[in-house]
C-alpha cells in the first residue's frame, strides 16, 4: 500500500513541475489516483497500470525538457586547467608518499628543485595546477570564465566537450566582477547563446555546467533562489544570482542556464562551511559578463563611470532620525571635493532616490548604476535633502584608480560625558597622524567602552564632520549642535575614519 500512496504525491508534484515549464496539460489529463479495492494486495497494487499514463508522459516531457537545455550548452562548455610555479616550504612529511599528502593537504609538489628560504629552511619549487570551467561565447574561440580561475596562471589548458585540447591566453580580466575572456587558436566552434539575465525570476529551473572536482560536463539541475544578491564578499560589484543547484570546486566559470538552454549566469562561488555544496552558490548574471566581456575584447580593459561620493545604506532607525522613510533611497555620506557629484551640488546627507529615471533603494544599485554610465553621458538625479524633494545634473566621469578625497580647525580634550567620549580640535600633529586637516572636523581622542558613543561605534581616531544638519569644524560648534540635540529622538552623526565616511546613529534607548 506504501507505493500506493504515493502516487497522487508524484501526480500532483509532477502537475507542478510541468507547469513551471510551460507543457500544456491537457483537460482529461487522468491525475487522480484510482480508487483502492480494500482486499488488493500489495502485489496487485504495484501493477504498472496502476500508475496514471498521464504521470508517465508527462515526466518524460520534464526530462525532456532538461536534456534539451544541456544539449544545446554542453558542447560549448570547456574545462580549463591551469598551473603556475610557485616556491614554498619543503614539506615537515619528507617520509610520507606523495598520494599521502594529495589526499589530507591537497594537491602535492610535481618537480624539485630545492633552495633555502629567507627564514634558512629549505624550499621547493612545485607546480600549483588550478580547476575550472569555462564558456565558448564565440566562434572564433573567446571563452567567457572567471578571473580567479586564470589569475596568475603561467599556463592554460582549455579541454574542449570533443576532447581536443588548446592553449589558452587571457585576453583581459576584470577582478572587481570577477570575469574574464580567455582565447584559443581554433575556428569553427560550438557556441553557447546568452540570455537576458534581468528577466530571470526567483523560482526559475536552470541547470549548472562545470567540471566540479575535474569530472568534465557535469550537470545539476536547481531553481533560482535570489536575484540581485550583494553584500556576498567574493566582488566590488556585486548582483548575484543565487541558486540551489549544486556548484562545486570546479565549476567556477561554468555556466548557469535557463530552460530555454539560454546562458543566463557564470558559476562564480559557494556559501559552505565545508568547501563544497551545501544548498547556495552564485552566478554572475550573464547581462554584467555581457558588458565586461565587450569591453574586454574592444578596449583590454573596463572603463567604469565615478560619480565621486561614499554611500551607505539608509537604515530604519537613520531614516526615522531624518524624517525618511526606510529604505527609500540610499544615504551620501561623502561628496569627493571637484568631483561629479560636488560639481551637481550634491551634499552629504542627502538621499538619493532617483539615478537616470530609475528608482534606487540600495547601494549596490546606485553604484552598478554609476559604473555602467559612460564616462561623459549626463545623468538626471533626484534627491531628498532635509525632506525637500531637489533634481539635480551630474556628468559622469571616468573612474581611476586613486580616488581623491573630500576636503574640509581645532581646542581639546573635552569630555563629552553624553556620548562617552573625548573629543580636541585637530592640530597640526593629530593631523599628520591621522590624516586630516585643522578645521576639518572634531577628533575624537578618547572613547568609553560602556558608552553611547561606543554603541553606537564611534572609535578613537575618528573625525566628527557634521552632528545632524549641522556641520562642525570645531569643539565649540560641536557643544553647540549637541546642545540642540534630542538623543531619545536619534541624531545621526557623520564621521570620517581615514579616508571613508559614514553615518552613525547615536540614539538613547
Amino acid at each position: 500500500m506504501r507505493n500506493v500512496r504515493l502516487v497522487p504525491i508524484l501526480a500532483g508534484a509532477l502537475t507542478l513541475l510541468v507547469a513551471g515549464l510551460g507543457i500544456p496539460i491537457p483537460a482529461d489529463a487522468a491525475w487522480r489516483a484510482p480508487a483502492l479495492a480494500p482486499a488488493a494486495s500489495a502485489a496487485e497494487s504495484s501493477r504498472e497500470g496502476e500508475i496514471p499514463p498521464g504521470v508517465a508522459a508527462f515526466a518524460d516531457r520534464l526530462s525532456e525538457a532538461f536534456r534539451d537545455a544541456a544539449k544545446r550548452v554542453g558542447p560549448a562548455v570547456v574545462a580549463i586547467t591551469t598551473s603556475e610555479t610557485v616556491t614554498a616550504p619543503s614539506s615537515p612529511f619528507g617520509g610520507l608518499p606523495d598520494d599521502f599528502l594529495r589526499r589530507f593537504f591537497g594537491q602535492g609538489p610535481e618537480g624539485g628543485g630545492n633552495d633555502e628560504g629567507e627564514g634558512g629552511g629549505p624550499t621547493q619549487k612545485f607546480q600549483r595546477r588550478g580547476l575550472g570551467s569555462g564558456v565558448i561565447v564565440d566562434a572564433s574561440g573567446y571563452i567567457l570564465t572567471n578571473n580567479h580561475v586564470v589569475s596568475g596562471a603561467q599556463q592554460i589548458t582549455v579541454r574542449l566537450a570533443d576532447d581536443r585540447e588548446f592553449k589558452g591566453k587571457v585576453v583581459g580580466a576584470d577582478p572587481p566582477t570577477d570575469v574574464a575572456l580567455v582565447k584559443i587558436e581554433a575556428g569553427k566552434l560550438p557556441v553557447a547563446e546568452l540570455g537576458d539575465s534581468d528577466k530571470v525570476q526567483v523560482g526559475d529551473w536552470v541547470i549548472a555546467i562545470g567540471a566540479p572536482f575535474g569530472l568534465e560536463h557535469t550537470v545539476t539541475a536547481g531553481i533560482v533562489s535570489a536575484t540581485g544578491r550583494h553584500n556576498v564578499g567574493i566582488a566590488s560589484y556585486e548582483s548575484f544570482i543565487q541558486t540551489d543547484a549544486a556548484i562545486n570546486p570546479g565549476n567556477s566559470g561554468g555556466p548557469l542556464v535557463n530552460m530555454r538552454g539560454q546562458v543566463i549566469g557564470m558559476n562564480t562561488a559557494i556559501a559552505s562551511q565545508s568547501g563544497g555544496y551545501m544548498g547556495a552558490g552564485f552566478a554572475v548574471p550573464s547581462n554584467m559578463g555581457r558588458e565586461v566581456m565587450k569591453q574586454l575584447r574592444e578596449k583590454g580593459e573596463v572603463v567604469r563611470g565615478w560619480l565621486g561620493v561614499g554611500i551607505q545604506r539608509l537604515t530604519p532607525d537613520l531614516a526615522e532620525s531624518m524624517k525618511l522613510k526606510p529604505d527609500e533611497g540610499v544615504l551620501v555620506s561623502q561628496v569627493f571635493e571637484g568631483g561629479p557629484a560636488d560639481r551637481a551640488g550634491l551634499k552629504a546627507g542627502d538621499v538619493v532616490v532617483e539615478f537616470g529615471g530609475k528608482a534606487i533603494k540600495t547601494p549596490t544599485e546606485l553604484q552598478n548604476s554609476v559604473a555602467w554610465m559612460a564616462p561623459g553621458a549626463k545623468i538626471d538625479l533626484v534627491v531628498l535633502r532635509a525632506g525637500k524633494r531637489m533634481e539635480l545634473k551630474a556628468t559622469v566621469e571616468k573612474r581611476s584608480a586613486k580616488a581623491e578625497v573630500a576636503a574640509g580647525r581645532q581646542a581639546g580634550p573635552v569630555e563629552m560625558k553624553d556620548l562617552g567620549i573625548k573629543v580636541s580640535n585637530v592640530t597640526p600633529e593629530a593631523g599628520q597622524r591621522f590624516g586630516y586637516k585643522p578645521g576639518q572636523g572634531v577628533l575624537i581622542s578618547g572613547v568609553d567602552p560602556g558608552g553611547l558613543g561606543a554603541q553606537a561605534g564611534l572609535r578613537v581616531g575618528m573625525l566628527i564632520l557634521k552632528v545632524g544638519e549641522q556641520a562642525v569644524t570645531n569643539v565649540g560648534e560641536l557643544e553647540t549642535a549637541l546642545g540642540k540635540a534630542d538623543l531619545a529622538k536619534g541624531l545621526p552623526m557623520l564621521v570620517r575614519s581615514g579616508e571613508n565616511q559614514i553615518f552613525i546613529l547615536l540614539k538613547k534607548r
